[in-house]
């Protein structure tokens, strides 16, 4: 009884030092996603690193008087402000399309991350170990691409092509794994087909991975898609970023088959929409908002990768589309516990 009052004291202390210390800190939070429509959707100014400091502090002070009085303090040892989780137990994460430019950057911050096995999964083994350790400038189809070098020591290379190979095949490549980033996509190349090169990878072929992903008992999948996938659905087939997208292969619609299955899926997922692909460095901070609500803005592919591997670890990213876009005005946010 004793240690139980003691308890509910130090409980009552810890609400009243978080009620003071929001009063005091509310006024610095502002939303850099006003189109949201989830309240999850929501960063920092710069100078909230200050008052999110002051509130723990509080916290921490208050905790202090009364923890000689009970061993209940591990309770309340987290900090304030959540933070991407790191895997605590072993892991095994593919990455789809690793070659990519946006891939490559999802293997470099998994290949960094303690208790971390990757996988990349490949089209060709070979010439994917010695693209990922050089820098060049390739053209691929209409694009040209600047891709940095890798170090891919401790990286495992697995075949794996979304166009042909079966359901099974690719079941077979995903043994083991406790996490899928699907970072597939088709290149724009010959006009006349780019349709089916489009429904082959972006819709069919991801399909296919989906059902692969289940089969394999993996536990979360990270899908790379775009924004304005589902455009059509909020009065957006108009707009200048839907057409010019659209207009390689009717590439959205494509995608936004692979979003519906996976979503239907049962698979624990999030969907990256991101905007215009950059292959520099970002620039400014990383706005994340809601599901069909951005028509337009670049990012670096950088930031989408960080994203992507957030994603993986944080549950408040758990079965959502974030739309992402990179804010020229403002550095470094803190959304939704993800660290960028």
């Amino acid at each position: 009884m004793k240690s139980a009052a003691l308890t509910i004291l130090l409980l009552s202390l810890a609400k009243e030092a978080l009620a003071f210390s929001s009063i005091s800190s509310s006024s610095s939070l502002r939303s850099t996603t006003t189109a949201s429509s989830s309240p999850l959707f929501a960063t920092a100014n710069n100078n909230d690193d200050d008052n999110s400091l002051s509130r723990r502090d509080l916290f921490t002070q208050t905790i202090s008087l009364t923890a000689a009085a009970t061993t209940t303090l591990g309770l309340f040892s987290s900090p304030l402000t959540a933070t991407a989780a790191e895997p605590t137990a072993a892991s095994t994460v593919v990455v789809a399309g690793a070659t990519g430019q946006t891939g490559r950057r999802v293997l470099e911050r998994l290949a960094s991350q303690p208790n971390t096995s990757v996988i990349a999964a490949v089209r060709n083994t070979d010439k994917a170990s010695k693209s990922l350790s050089e820098s060049s400038t390739v053209v691929r189809g209409a694009m040209i691409q600047k891709v940095p070098s890798l170090d891919a020591a401790g990286i495992e290379l697995r075949k794996l092509d979304v166009a042909s190979d079966t359901t099974d095949s690719i079941t077979a490549v995903l043994a083991g794994a406790d996490s899928l980033v699907i970072a597939v996509g088709f290149v724009p190349g010959n006009p006349l087909k780019m349709n089916a090169a489009a429904h082959e990878v972006d819709n069919i072929g991801t399909c296919k991975l989906i059902d692969a992903a289940k089969a394999a008992n993996v536990k979360k999948v990270v899908l790379v898609s775009s924004i304005l996938t589902n455009g059509r659905a909020w009065g957006q087939e108009k707009s200048p970023g839907f057409q010019i997208t659209n207009a390689f292969g009717n590439v959205l619609d494509e995608k936004l088959v692979a979003e519906n299955y996976l979503k239907g899926s049962g698979l624990d997922y999030t969907i990256v929409r991101p905007g215009g692909l950059k292959a520099k460095p970002p620039s400014g901070g990383l706005v994340i908002s809601g599901e069909d609500t951005l028509n337009s803005g670049e990012i670096s592919r950088d930031l989408v990768a960080d994203v992507c591997v957030a994603s993986l670890t944080d549950g408040k990213a758990s079965r959502k589309v974030l739309e992402i876009i990179e804010n020229e005005e403002g550095g470094p946010k803190v959304f939704n516990g993800l660290n960028m």
